[in-house]
């Protein structure tokens, strides 16, 4: 196994070299106005206590909601578009929720109940941002609950067949909500619809014994980032939702001995999901001393960019703005709270032409549509097509 190469040095400011020590990662809102975060006491490493960033504002600012005693680690905290945060905390079998904010020098707090169950956890924060779910997997199915936001304390929502992971929002709304399903010894992504008792519906069809994971997606221009083993190994590949081509999975997103995941896309992009740029986390081999760095890419371009992170970084935390830059919160001793900011790549390949995702000419043609081709806007998501496995693509 050989190491990985060092990332290229930042060429924008205040992008600066990463440092091994960083502090944890961040959940931001889905409208990028708040970040939510565990952040260390000083001059005490173990005790831990929720922090709330403001981020919409000319100079993005920290405000600290310590309780009355130390987080457990474990803790998981959410923030909602009105400035409140939602922190998951765990007793013994007991899950209990309640909305942080800020009264003065203190912290208020208001408690909204608790689920019993053996695992939950919190959702990624919903397109909404009034609400907060959260998924509670077990062996055999699987459920959905509505943790903040509902009239009566936590409301269970739907029960799906099978252990489910991961959670990616599929529309503008808070009503079609991915999952990624374990039945039967394979993992398929499918949509649950929480509008109509938890309907679920398949997502992902790539191929019959594959393994396949949705881990972004972007309601503007549909496009989908997907993990998927149906080309022989883990690969990294891209679709569009509602659409008729099949999954393609770049050479360029395919880096040895690295782990590369996708932390945020490109809104704004209304059914152009060619031209969405997509931030990627890259990390180098346990062990290995790599560390984390930063990769630019989108669809319509050719190869990945990669760039060090901020000093400080939240890492695998980011949003990107509709005018194309991605905006990375970091924390330094000098900056407690702060936002690097990176403009997206420009692609190489003509809006509309072949870029690094080109089909090669080897391989099969992807199948006819069905005989009543989904809309664009179709209020129901569409299983994506079996992906041609043969061949490459034609990177640059």
């Amino acid at each position: 196994m050989t190491a990985p190469p060092a990332p290229p040095p930042p060429t924008q400011a205040p992008i600066r070299l990463r440092v091994p020590t960083r502090p944890t990662g961040c959940t931001i809102t889905a409208d990028g106005s708040y970040a939510a975060r565990l952040a260390r006491a000083a001059g005490a490493p173990d005790s831990w206590y929720p922090e709330r960033w403001a981020l919409d504002s000319p100079e993005p600012y920290a405000v600290p909601l310590p309780g009355h005693q130390p987080e457990e680690p474990t803790a998981e905290v959410l923030p909602l578009a009105d400035g409140r945060v939602l922190i998951h905390r765990v007793a013994a079998e007991r899950h209990l929720f309640a909305l942080l904010y800020p009264t003065g020098p203190d912290t208020g707090e208001v408690p909204l109940g608790a689920v019993e169950c053996a695992e939950l956890r919190l959702l990624p924060p919903a397109p909404g941002g009034t609400r907060a779910y959260a998924v509670a997997p077990g062996a055999h199915s699987s459920d959905v609950w509505l943790v903040a936001g509902g009239a009566f304390g936590p409301e269970h929502l739907a029960e799906v067949p099978g252990r489910c992971s991961g959670g990616v929002w599929l529309d503008g709304s808070d009503r079609l909500l991915a999952l990624d399903q374990e039945l039967a010894g394979r993992t398929k992504t499918v949509a649950v619809d929480l509008e109509r008792g938890g309907e679920v519906s398949p997502l992902l069809q790539i191929a019959e014994d594959s393994d396949d994971r949705l881990l972004l997606a972007d309601a503007d221009s549909g496009l989908l980032l997907i993990r998927s083993d149906a080309p022989g190994e883990d690969r990294l590949g891209w679709g569009v939702l509602g659409g008729t081509r099949p999954v393609r999975f770049p050479e360029s997103l395919r880096l040895p001995d690295l782990t590369v995941t996708p932390f945020a896309i490109q809104p704004g992009q209304v059914l152009t999901p060619e031209a969405c740029s997509v931030a990627l986390r890259i990390d180098g081999p346990p062990g290995g001393g790599g560390g984390s760095w930063l990769g630019l890419w989108h669809p319509a371009g050719r190869g990945l960019r990669q760039l060090a992170a901020p000093e400080g970084w939240l890492t695998g935390s980011g949003w990107w703005t509709r005018d194309g830059e991605l905006c990375l919160p970091y924390a330094t001793g000098a900056t407690p709270c702060g936002v690097a900011r990176v403009p997206a790549p420009v692609p190489r390949g003509a809006a509309g032409a072949p870029g690094d995702d080109a089909e090669p000419a080897s391989a099969p043609p992807p199948p006819p549509p069905p005989e009543e081709p989904p809309k664009p806007a179709a209020a129901r998501p569409v299983p994506l097509q079996q992906a041609p496995l043969g061949g490459r693509t034609a990177d640059g």
